[in-house]
């Protein structure tokens, strides 16, 4: 099983206040993106078939889809692809957040 990490907000030091990453916040910044689309419906389809509810930031590279979920003020997503690494550091930076493993 692959490592999971969580792109946050919730180790940075300020007033006190916490500063969720929102929904809006990861739309705005993935609609510049055109390889990462969203959806509020994950499917993984192998022997079986599975649909997902939840905010979803799906990313196609090399016919590979790999999901980022926002859910709680964090964006999550599993480190199974080599890919994931540099492209959750990018996000992580653009976003003013920091990278946790989870």
């Amino acid at each position: 099983m692959g490592q999971r990490y969580r792109i946050t907000r919730e180790m940075q030091q300020g007033d006190g206040a916490q500063q969720p990453i929102t929904l809006e916040e990861c739309k705005a910044y993935f609609e510049l993106h055109p390889d990462i689309v969203y959806t509020p419906v994950f499917t993984v389809k192998g022997e079986t078939t599975m649909s997902i509810e939840g905010d979803f930031f799906l990313w196609e590279i090399e016919g590979a889809t790999i999901p980022f979920r926002h859910f709680d003020g964090d964006l999550y997503v599993s480190g199974m692809n080599e890919a994931v690494i540099p492209k959750m550091i990018e996000i992580a930076s653009a976003l003013r957040a920091d990278i946790a493993e989870d």
